[in-house]
Order: C-alpha cells, then sequence, then structure tokens
C-alpha cells in the first residue's frame, strides 16, 4: 500500500512549471483565433467541422486547455494555415510533458496514473471533481484555501488542473462517472455567476458518451458515502486503485481489499443516487433558480 499518511500543501515556490508553457499555449491559441475568424467561423461552426465541441475550441483559443496535436492539425488543414500550427504538435507534447510536473508534489503519484487512467469513479461531497471544475469554479477553490495561496500559485494551481482536463478530450476516453452531493450544486460558490457556469459546465459534460453524473440528493434518507470524498481510478492494464484527500492531507490506496470496500461502498451510493437522467434534469432546474 503507497501512503502519504501527512502531506503538507507546498508553497508556490515549491511549485514545479515554467511560464514558457503557458506562453507556448497563449500563442497557439492566438493564432487559431486569428485564423478562425479570418475564414469567418465561429467557434461552434470550426468546432462542427473538425469533430471538436464550441467549449474546447473557446478553451484552448484562451489557453485554459491544452491545445492538442490532433486539434492543431485538423485546424490547420481546415483553415489553410500552411502547416504553422501542425508543426507545434511536438512542441506541444514536450510541453505537456513539462506541464504535468506542476502538480504538487503529494499529487503527483496520482496525476501520473491518471493520465493512463481507463476508467475514473467519484463521489464528491465537499466540492465538484477537478475533471470537471469549470476555471473560475476552480480558481473559486484554491482561493478559498489555508494557509491562503499566494496569486502566483492559485494560477498555477488552476493551469494544472485545466491541464488533467485534457484526458476528457483524447481518443479513446476514459469512461468517467461521477457522483456529486446536491448540496455542492447549490452552493453559490465562488458567486452566482461562477455557480451558473459550473452548473452549465456539468450540463455539457453530462451529456458525453463517456461520462454520466449523478447527483445525491439532499431529501435521500440513505447514504452510504457518510465517510467522505474519493475516487477510484483503474489505469491501463493495471488494478483499480482509490484516492483520498480531506484538509491537507493525501493518500493513495493501492492495497486489493481496501480497495474492493471503497468500490462497493460506491455501487451502493451510486444506487441511492438519482439516474443519470433525472440528475441532468435536476442540474438544469438548478440552473433555472440561479
Amino acid at each position: 500500500m503507497t501512503e502519504q499518511p501527512g502531506t503538507r500543501v507546498p508553497t508556490g515556490s515549491e511549485a514545479d512549471g515554467t511560464d514558457e508553457v503557458a506562453d507556448l499555449f497563449r500563442a497557439l491559441g492566438r493564432q487559431i483565433k486569428v485564423a478562425r475568424e479570418r475564414a469567418g467561423l465561429s467557434q461552434k461552426e470550426l468546432g462542427d467541422r473538425i469533430g471538436y465541441g464550441e467549449e474546447t475550441v473557446s478553451s484552448v483559443e484562451r489557453a485554459r486547455r491544452t491545445p492538442q496535436p490532433e486539434l492543431l492539425v485538423a485546424v490547420d488543414r481546415m483553415l489553410d494555415c500552411g502547416g504553422l500550427l501542425a508543426s507545434a504538435a511536438e512542441d506541444v507534447e514536450r510541453a505537456k510533458t513539462r506541464r504535468r510536473v506542476r502538480h504538487p508534489e503529494w499529487f503527483r503519484d496520482y496525476a501520473r496514473l491518471e493520465t493512463d487512467a481507463v476508467e475514473l469513479r467519484y463521489f464528491a461531497n465537499q466540492a465538484v471533481p477537478g475533471l470537471f471544475q469549470t476555471p473560475e469554479y476552480a480558481r473559486a477553490v484554491f482561493a478559498s484555501r489555508q494557509p491562503l495561496f499566494d496569486e502566483e500559485t492559485i494560477e498555477q494551481r488552476v493551469a494544472a488542473r485545466m491541464a488533467r482536463q485534457d484526458l476528457m478530450t483524447r481518443w479513446p476516453p476514459p469512461t468517467v462517472s461521477a457522483i456529486i452531493q446536491e448540496g455542492i450544486l447549490r452552493q453559490p460558490f465562488g458567486g452566482p455567476d461562477v455557480q451558473r457556469g459550473q452548473l452549465e459546465h456539468l450540463l455539457r459534460a453530462g451529456r458525453l458518451r463517456h461520462v454520466e453524473i449523478q447527483v445525491m440528493p439532499t431529501a435521500s434518507e440513505d447514504h452510504a458515502g457518510m465517510g467522505g470524498p474519493f475516487t477510484l481510478l483503474t489505469p491501463k492494464g493495471k488494478p483499480q486503485v482509490a484516492y483520498l484527500e480531506v484538509q491537507h492531507f493525501s493518500r493513495l490506496i493501492t492495497d486489493s481489499e481496501e480497495v474492493r470496500i471503497l468500490a462497493a461502498k460506491h455501487g451502493s451510493i451510486r444506487g441511492q443516487a438519482l439516474t443519470p437522467r433525472e440528475s441532468l434534469c435536476l442540474i438544469e432546474k438548478m440552473l433555472g433558480d440561479v
């Protein structure tokens, strides 16, 4: 069993990463935007033509998501960029490797496994899972941490979290399911605009073929998840593991019996939650109340 029994959160000076990576992604995002606007296309129209969602195009243009090599090649061909974007594919691959180390040290073992995951299962009763967070929500999460992070550390953590979300758009994608406590979604964390954006993002994610989002209703009389949040992760070709994180402590669990117990608990929680269809309907209703 691998365990980090008392890991503290590093300060900004301990967080690895380079500004050059962010600069590269910003430059590529601007080039894509210029080429798209020159062609007279909206973000949705470009996304439809190259097989990506409007949100992905928007996030890449704003440097909030890594511009995947496949997307660069597709845009280059569609907008007749003469190889300018496609030639940056190798630079992006190197940058992705460098950006991965921006995670705090205590999180890196899990982050490495996550990049090769074929299945991810979440139970969340404190915050929306990181893979589903908008940049604004993630920024509010890190800004609220105690002891306080400096602004540079907050932006590094937000960028690293957004970079992790690249696995949601790769092919083939992992199977992802998340059970989220209703109270999390109703809390106006970061303000109404942040809450609204987060709910809209969850709706889009929940409609993806490889994603299932379920809400654990506050009114439920049965709840097998009172012990707190956890994640189940299955790396490609390896046994399932579990990950726990609370306050400033984290734990990566590889012991098969402990993982089995958490997997059984996740199954019980899943059965007690609303169905994916019911959950999306509830989120839509929440949007109307924000």
